[in-house]
């Protein structure tokens, strides 16, 4: 029951912050995301070649990381997977 509420609770606030969201977006706005994420994807394209040549995955973490540093939020630069 307690979870059913919290539920009903959180349901109009999530609505909310979605709508917040999907505003749209000037041609400038775009142009910066597409450039993020283009920087993004080249970070995460030199991790995989920094752990293909043989590299620590700590290494390669942290390099990662400085690259994506204002990029994206979080420490694994938009993507994290299991191992």
């Amino acid at each position: 029951m307690k979870s059913l509420f919290s539920a009903l609770l959180l349901a109009p606030l999530l609505a909310l912050a979605a709508a917040a969201h999907a505003h749209d977006h000037s041609d400038q706005e775009t142009k910066v995301d597409i450039e993020r994420h283009r920087a993004m994807a080249a970070a995460h394209e030199a991790a995989a070649k920094c752990l293909e040549s043989g590299k620590g995955h700590d290494q390669c973490q942290k390099d990662l990381q400085a690259a994506c540093k204002s990029l994206a939020i979080g420490k694994y630069c938009g993507m994290r997977h299991a191992h």
